[in-house]
């Protein structure tokens, strides 16, 4: 049932989005939307059940014969003015972000942007959508190719980017034909809500572009859904590897990227000044809740001491408060649960017997006594046997390891079972080119912090960090949302022999 008169983002209780329209769930079981900087609930939003589900596909399926078979330009000039409304409404896009998940407005901002370009790269899908052409491939026969949609798309997204990593997504599925069923984090529903009232404006057909809220059964709802062709995910490894097993074995095609745990190499012969800038923000930008965070610090040789002394001057003058506070650089965490694990793991690191530099536990932020806040944390000396090390905090920890040469450095990051992003920070232009030949690791910067690619190159990782074949955005996720077809074609003239019944060759 629509609801009329209100923007979907004013309500009280965040509802989907189904056909074009803002709609009530039949399930009556909701979550709590809080500000992580007050601690206060804001809002209430839906949770999607398996009927709601089944609502969204069924408003997928009745829309995607006419706009699968639309002209691609027609597609993308409806993406061109989504675009051009993204734009214009921008800053009140990253004000949602920073609300509901805590970082600071100019980093919530950035992200947008970063989720904009994915549309620019969507509007030029038309392009990519060529086919390929042989003629005579026999005597008398041609070939060619099409790509063609492959259905009802669904895409699930984790909290940390509200708004960019649906729009890795959504905009490249869309583009290429196909309609969309998008499940956002219920802690941070608002800005997805607000995207879909953008594109529906942009003159986007209803149905299209659904968007659906809730937990672990509004998942497994769209995982078991017949009527969905394919669906991608972004969020820890063991859910990935979840969503990777469930849709296999349901048929359907699967890009699910897990977790991470980002290692920064820095070589003796590095501008350390720069070095650790750049690591400091790589860190506990959005406080550390980023998948391609550097987390582990390997410093060899004689890069150790004096970079553990920069990382603690530079990290210890963070300023620490809400997100659209002046001059705050670092946000709460997203949630008082996740506040705690965090803590948890910096009273485990001290357990275990690494050295702790600089300690965030208990950091108050005057006039937001209850909001999720730690602060900035240093470790020296960490060891891979280390649970600080091995897993992926996801908070403004970073640890620092020691290894006496690059080759060590290289081995050490290659061992860990995660594959995301790697970066080395050196002068020397050759043991640059070996660290990015030698690293089994996705996504590699050189002088690079968080080597996130452009939005026409493919995001991904490998090993743990992965599972399926392809990446998002670029030209792996139009490959992704795309079916090849091969056809083969020939037409007969009177002289043309007959068919035998020997394999047929093209000579």
């Amino acid at each position: 049932m629509s609801i009329p008169n209100e923007t979907a983002v004013t309500q009280s209780v965040v509802p989907l989005w189904i056909n074009g329209a803002a709609a009530t769930s039949s399930s009556a079981r909701s979550g709590a939307v809080t500000n992580p900087a007050s601690g206060k609930v804001i809002r209430k939003v839906s949770f999607a059940n398996e009927e709601d589900i089944d609502a969204a596909v069924k408003a997928a399926t009745r829309a995607l014969a006419d706009w699968g078979s639309a002209p691609p330009l027609r597609r993308a000039r409806v993406m061109q003015k989504f675009l051009s409304l993204m734009q214009a409404n921008q800053k009140e896009l990253a004000r949602l972000v920073s609300e509901e998940h805590g970082k600071t407005l100019p980093d919530a901002l950035g992200s947008v942007q970063r989720g904009i370009e994915v549309i620019e790269f969507a509007c030029g899908i038309p392009h990519l959508l060529k086919g390929e052409y042989t003629e005579n491939a026999g005597t008398g026969v041609d070939c060619h190719t099409l790509r063609q949609p492959v259905g009802v798309c669904a895409g699930i997204t984790p909290f940390n980017f509200p708004a960019m990593v649906p729009l890795w997504m959504f905009p490249v599925a869309i583009a290429c034909g196909n309609t969309f069923i998008l499940k956002p984090s219920e802690k941070v529903p608002s800005t997805s809500m607000r995207m879909a009232e953008l594109f529906s404006e942009a003159g986007l057909p209803d149905g299209v572009f659904n968007v659906v809220h809730g937990d672990k059964e509004a998942v497994d709802a769209i995982l078991g859904h017949p009527g969905i062709q394919a669906v991608s995910f972004v969020g820890s490894t063991p859910i990935a590897k979840y969503i990777y097993e469930t849709c296999a074995r349901n048929g359907k095609r699967v890009q699910a990227l897990g977790g991470a745990k980002n290692h920064a190499v820095v070589l003796p012969d590095a501008d350390l000044e720069f070095t650790a800038d750049a690591l400091i923000g790589a860190a506990y930008g959005s406080a550390g809740e980023r998948c391609m965070a550097i987390s582990a610090v390997v410093a060899v040789g004689a890069s150790g001491d004096p970079l553990v002394k920069l990382l603690k001057e530079k990290a210890a003058k963070i300023k620490v408060g809400p997100g659209d506070g002046e001059g705050v650089e670092m946000g709460p965490l997203v949630t008082q649960a996740h506040r705690d694990k965090v803590a948890g793991y910096v009273d485990s690191g001290v357990a275990e017997g690494a050295t702790l530099v600089l300690d965030g536990r208990n950091r108050k932020v005057a006039g937001y006594e209850n909001g999720f806040f730690i602060g900035t944390t240093l470790f020296d000396r960490v060891t891979p046997g280390m649970k600080i090390y091995q897993d992926e905090i996801f908070g403004p920890v970073l640890v620092v390891l020691r290894a006496d040469t690059m080759e060590a450095a290289i081995a050490l990051v290659n061992a860990n079972p995660y594959g995301n992003g790697t970066a080395i920070f050196t002068n020397s232009g050759g043991a640059a080119r070996r660290f990015e030949e030698e690293i089994q690791v996705g996504m590699v910067g050189v002088n690079v912090p968080i080597p996130v690619p452009m939005a026409f190159y493919s995001f991904g990782g490998w090993k743990n960090s992965l599972f399926g074949d392809l990446h998002v955005h670029g030209a792996e996720g139009v490959k992704f949302y795309t079916r090849t077809k091969v056809v083969t074609t020939r037409w007969p003239h009177e002289d043309t022999p007959a068919a035998g019944l020997s394999m047929p060759t093209l000579g």
